[in-house]
C-alpha cells in the first residue's frame, strides 16, 4: 500500500471507530431519533471517503501493474475487479 495512503486510511478508520462508539452511546441514551441519523450518515460519509482512498490505492498500485503486464487476461482482470467493486458486475 502506497505509504501515505495507508497513513490517511487508518486515520480515517480511527474516526469511523469514534464515531460508530458515539453512535451506540446516542442508541443506548435514546437521543433525538434525527441527531441519530444525522450520526449515522456521517459515518456513511467517512466510509465513502475510505473507500476513495482504498480506491485511489488499487488504481495507482495494482491496476496500474495489471495494464502495464500487457496481459489481456489482466485487463480483463482489473476491469472486472473495478465493476464488482461499484456494483457493476450484474451480480
Amino acid at each position: 500500500m502506497i505509504e501515505d495512503i495507508q497513513k490517511r486510511a487508518l486515520h480515517r478508520t480511527r474516526i469511523l471507530e469514534g464515531q460508530l462508539r458515539g453512535l451506540g452511546r446516542m442508541i443506548e441514551n435514546e437521543d433525538y431519533c434525527m441527531d441519530v441519523i444525522t450520526q449515522s450518515r456521517a459515518i456513511q460519509r467517512s466510509l465513502e471517503s475510505l473507500n476513495r482512498l482504498l480506491l485511489e490505492n488499487h488504481l495507482r498500485t495494482h491496476v496500474t501493474h495489471m495494464f502495464d503486464s500487457g496481459a489481456e487476461e489482466d485487463r480483463e482482470q482489473a476491469v472486472a475487479e473495478l465493476l464488482r467493486a461499484f456494483d457493476f458486475d450484474g451480480r
